[in-house]
């Protein structure tokens, strides 16, 4: 009983210090009698919290408040400059490292080319490189925190256990468990696109809304669901397949098994296969002799091209199918769409705005945004996200204090 009431007595506190914390970060600067009031905590609790915080480093007094007409109250804010940690992207080439403060001001970023397929390989260059990143850039820096790695495929975020990524062979890797062991400091492990929607939601394109869609179009399709505030995710910790939703029962096999999956017709490699096809076809283009890639493809389509524009209003209908799937299911208030195919979102946008206008309920879709995300361009931010979410939700402050507490 008595081991029962000390941990029962520790959840309180970290529930308690993070509600203080979350006030500051969202609202801050904040007084203390502002966050007891919000809070409905004690008055004497929160100055307790506070110089908690405050001694360990997470927030800060900063310049005094105007006068209401008595004592003049001492606002709050976060301290971003004085902790930092590394978030990397594992993508399907590329790995991208960063060193992150608080902020989110990226410190200093690294990609470097993977040339391993099998998870035992992956998982050495991976600590391997991290360690080489940690000593040339983060050891002589602020105190590091915490390592945060997000990539494609099934993950459970709780345990950290990539359960399947189809690039790398891996397969019920306990990847932050290894990580942690190595580095001795607490590591996160997350599927790409859940976190970059958690990252859309803290910091970028739907951070004014609780209910929002990512959808994702690289060498997958992919969506990343929030609701309330929350990534949606099921027991297993995964839902959102969006790419293996079937759009034409007589299209091509999907590697998934099934026939005619989005991924088929909405994925980078796809585009590109379909515009080199019509060429060969003999269909004019001023793609025609030249590199082609997603990039070229967009910047054809953005200047007239009318076989590129062709193909991607394609891709746009079909994409819009699928979305007004999700947006009958979801109801969401805003949907994002991400990849390097929104280079050319003047011709994609208005083909799958049509496609969800024809095919979701008109009560889900009257004013609903569908909008570039943000950070289409910042593959690390997920890791990012990993770690805001657990400074959040109290144990990743937890751990910090009671690391200063012990040093």
């Amino acid at each position: 009983m008595k081991n029962g009431l000390i941990a029962n007595v520790d959840l309180i506190k970290q529930v308690n210090s993070a509600a203080v914390y979350r006030l500051v970060d969202s609202q801050g600067p904040i007084s203390r009698v502002k966050i007891a009031e919000v809070s409905q905590l004690a008055p004497a609790s929160v100055t307790k919290i506070t110089r908690q915080l405050i001694e360990h480093g997470l927030i800060k007094e900063v310049a005094q408040q105007a006068s209401t007409g008595g004592r003049r109250a001492i606002s709050l804010t976060t301290e971003t400059s004085k902790f930092h940690f590394v978030a990397a992207k594992i993508g399907r080439r590329l790995l991208t490292l960063s060193l992150y403060d608080l902020s989110g001001k990226e410190i200093v970023g690294i990609q470097l080319p993977i040339q391993v397929t099998e998870q035992d390989d992956l998982v050495e260059f991976l600590c391997q490189t991290l360690a080489d990143f940690i000593d040339e850039y983060a050891r002589k820096t602020k105190k590091l925190i915490a390592i945060a790695v997000t990539l494609s495929g099934l993950v459970n975020p709780q345990s950290g256990i990539v359960i399947y990524t189809p690039r790398y062979n891996m397969r019920n890797c306990p990847l932050a468990d290894i990580i942690s062991r190595r580095f001795s400091m607490p590591a996160f492990v997350g599927n790409d696109t859940r976190a970059m929607a958690l990252a859309e939601h803290y910091f970028g394109a739907s951070n004014d809304c609780d209910d929002s869609i990512l959808i994702t179009i690289h060498h997958g399709t992919g969506s990343g669901i929030m609701s309330r505030g929350q990534v949606f995710l099921g027991s297993n910790r995964n839902v959102g397949e969006i790419g293996h939703i079937q759009i034409d029962p007589l299209g091509k096999r999907c590697h998934c098994g099934n026939y005619g999956c989005l991924e088929t017709v909405a994925s980078n490699e796809a585009i590109v296969e379909q515009v080199k096809q019509y060429i060969e076809e003999g269909r004019q283009s001023s793609l025609g002799g030249k590199q082609i890639d997603i990039s070229s493809i967009c910047q054809a389509a953005n200047k007239g091209d009318a076989l590129a524009i062709s193909v991607l209003t394609n891709v746009g209908k079909y994409l819009g199918q699928a979305i007004a799937i999700m947006v009958n299911l979801f109801n969401p208030e805003k949907v994002l769409i991400a990849g390097e195919i929104m280079a050319a979102d003047q011709v994609l946008l208005p083909a799958i705005k049509q496609c969800v206008h024809h095919q979701s309920l008109p009560s889900f879709h009257d004013n609903l945004p569908i909008v570039p995300a943000k950070f289409q361009k910042q593959p690390t931010m997920g890791g990012f996200a990993l770690v805001k979410r657990v400074l959040l939700d109290g144990s990743l402050l937890q751990t910090i204090m009671e690391g200063n507490r012990h040093q």
